[in-house]
C-alpha cells in the first residue's frame, strides 16, 4: 500500500550504526581515528571462552589479524574497497579492531580459530578451578 510505513522489528541496529558513524556529525571517542569497531557475541562456559565476531568480505588469511597480549585478545582486520563495482555502496570498508579481556584462567597458548560464512570464532580454553585446596569454613553464632 502506498504511503504506509515499513514496520521494522527494532530500531537498535540502525541506533548503533548512527552513534558508530559519528551521531550524525557530532564527534564521537574512538581508540584510533577511521578505525571501525567489530560487533561480537562472546560465550562463557565452565571449559572455554568464545568470542564470534561478525567480519563480512575477508580473506582470514590476508586480512585478518588475532593477538593476545596479557589478558587481552585483539582482532585487528583490514577490508578494502573494490572501487569497480559501480557508483554506490552501502558496505564499510577501512580498518576494523575490538580489543576484549579474557576471563580469569584463560590457556591462551592454546587459543583456536575458525572463519566460516563471514563469521570468525575464537576460541580460548579455561583452567579448570581449583577446588582441592578450597575449605568451607563455619560460622558460629555467637550467643549472649
Amino acid at each position: 500500500m502506498a504511503g504506509m510505513l515499513e514496520w521494522r522489528p527494532s530500531l537498535l541496529p540502525d541506533l548503533v550504526d548512527w552513534i558508530e558513524s559519528g551521531l550524525g556529525g557530532l564527534p564521537v571517542h574512538r581508540t584510533a581515528p577511521g578505525v571501525q569497531g567489530i560487533r561480537i557475541e562472546e560465550q562463557l562456559t565452565e571449559d572455554a571462552y568464545t568470542l564470534r565476531a561478525e567480519l563480512p568480505g575477508l580473506d582470514p588469511e590476508k586480512d585478518l589479524e588475532i593477538s593476545v597480549t596479557g589478558d587481552v585478545l585483539t582482532l585487528r582486520a583490514e577490508r578494502s574497497e573494490d572501487t569497480a563495482r559501480g557508483h554506490r555502496t552501502e558496505f564499510r570498508y577501512g580498518t576494523y579492531a575490538r580489543a576484549v579481556r579474557l576471563p580469569a584462567g584463560a590457556l591462551t597458548e592454546d587459543t583456536g580459530a575458525e572463519y566460516k560464512d563471514g563469521i570468525l570464532t575464537v576460541t580460548v580454553p579455561l583452567a579448570k578451578a581449583d577446588t582441592a585446596g578450597t575449605r568451607t569454613i563455619p560460622v558460629r553464632r555467637e550467643t549472649p
